[in-house]
């Protein structure tokens, strides 16, 4: 990725130089008068970059970045920035004086849109990279060091997630998170292996990675500053690999299933971007994390499955998996942890896409205040959420004559719903302070789109540190 980096205007007399263009007109003053000319065809349009050459002149280069309105367009002009800069290797942008940029978000969007997974390394015939980023015009260096830190941690959760299951098993997951929190000395982790999550009796998690020889694992990971007055827990879904187990998937929608642990990624990105920022908030994060295969010793449909603190539930299909391993770490934080809040996000559902598409993550909660305060943060993020119902009478559709209740629902229908109320039965008293993000759908990008590019997303940090932020 690049540096990003302030320099004084007066010193900017770069090879190219970019000019970021609102509705025809750039935002800067004292242009050569092709620039301007140039500019007023522009049409302003968020990321959209038009390409000046002045081979006889200086800058040689010029390029017009539309920046739209508000910080979802600067983010987008830094991604088009990156993009379409990547065969030069230092550009200098011409910051406005008449209206302040927001820079963090155009600096998140240079770093994200950067963003590339290639585990063979870059092509050694391949164009150079983009290596640096002056930006010329008044310093704002604690919005310039947020986005450094925010763009880390979603690059670390882009990382985990893109990683194929091959290499990305429950245990390699909890050293590689072990390995990114050693950097903060206040953070902590602890990882139970399956002996101890049977002895515990975590029975979800251990049902659902119990057809794997590669044996689960649940990540704790503690965020606690001196004088935090407030406790969060983030719970993570981390299904390292889904095959749907006995219920088997199809091979075309196995093909992703390493990107089943997004919601574990973004929960622990987010803490350690919380450290790296030293938010005065105390956060737990727990990742419960399983691989879901087939097996002599995989569980069944119809078996019944007791739950951390005691809870049943009766598994009638085990591609309805992640909620088993969520159930268990949302009864262990209330019964064990005493949190003030509880949010957890999971790849849970296609439901999700379903009713809202490849870009938006659905939001259920009890609780206005919290629903309100996480769709804020995403929308200050340049992510989104919609918020869904908790239809009460529709609990009765999760009865089980074996059990407390059943996994899936006896009709079809309202699958993030039923999933989402399955889970409110593991809240106990803090249901009223719980929310869950099904995020199945925009972790991840079939192709680049201003940010966000090919693969995982790592939807939910940016969205979790903005709020967490807020305490």
């Amino acid at each position: 990725m690049p540096t990003i980096r302030f320099i004084d205007p007066v010193d900017a007399d770069a090879e190219t130089i970019v000019v970021p263009i609102r509705a025809g007109a750039p935002l800067t003053e004292g242009l050569p008068d092709d620039v301007v000319a140039m500019a007023a065809t522009h049409s302003g349009k968020p990321g959209a970059v038009e390409v000046l050459p002045r081979p006889t002149q200086r800058p040689s280069k010029v390029l017009l970045v539309g920046v739209g309105e508000g910080a979802s367009g600067w983010r987008a002009a830094g991604a088009g920035l990156a993009r379409s800069a990547a065969r030069t290797t230092s550009v200098t942008v011409a910051l406005p004086t008449a209206e302040d940029p927001d820079i963090r978000a155009f600096a998140e969007g240079v770093l994200l849109g950067s963003y590339r997974f290639r585990l063979a390394g870059p092509r050694a015939d391949g164009p150079p990279e983009l290596a640096e980023v002056l930006l010329a015009g008044t310093p704002d260096e604690a919005a310039l060091a947020a986005a450094r830190v925010t763009a880390a941690a979603t690059t670390l959760a882009r990382d985990l997630t893109n990683m194929p299951s091959d290499v990305k098993t429950p245990q390699w997951f909890a050293e590689r998170v072990t390995e990114a929190a050693a950097a903060y000395p206040g953070l902590t982790v602890s990882v139970r292996e399956p002996e101890q999550l049977a002895a515990e009796g975590f029975g979800g998690i251990l049902a659902v990675g119990g057809g794997s020889s590669r044996g689960p694992r649940l990540v704790e990971m503690s965020w606690a500053p001196e004088g935090a007055t407030q406790h969060i827990v983030l719970v993570g879904k981390g299904i390292t690999f889904d095959t749907g187990g006995i219920s088997i998937k199809p091979r075309d929608s196995m093909k992703l299933m390493r990107k089943d642990m997004g919601g574990a990624a973004a929960i622990i990105a987010a803490t350690i971007g919380a450290a790296a920022l030293d938010l005065p908030v105390r956060i737990t994060a727990l990742a419960p994390l399983a691989e879901n295969m087939v097996s002599g010793s995989a569980y069944r449909p119809g078996d019944v499955i007791r739950h951390y603190g005691g809870r049943t539930s009766e598994s009638n299909n085990s591609d309805a998996e992640g909620r088993l391993v969520l159930a268990d770490a949302l009864a262990y934080a209330v019964a064990r942890l005493e949190p003030d809040l509880i949010v957890d996000l999971a790849t849970l559902t296609g439901a999700n896409s379903v009713a809202l598409g490849k870009r938006t993550g659905a939001l259920y909660s009890d609780n206005d205040a919290l629903s309100k305060a996480l769709a804020d943060a995403a929308a200050d993020a340049g992510e989104q959420v919609w918020r869904m119902p908790l239809p009460p009478d529709y609990r009765d559709l999760l009865s089980s004559d074996l059990a407390d209740l059943s996994s899936i629902a006896s009709e079809g229908g309202a699958g993030g719903v039923l999933a989402a109320l399955y889970l409110a039965e593991f809240t106990g008293p803090l249901r009223d302070r719980w929310a869950h993000i099904d995020m199945s759908a925009p972790s991840w990008a079939d192709a680049d789109s201003s940010e966000l590019t090919k693969g995982a997303t790592g939807w939910g940090v940016r969205t979790l540190l903005r709020w967490l932020a807020s305490f």
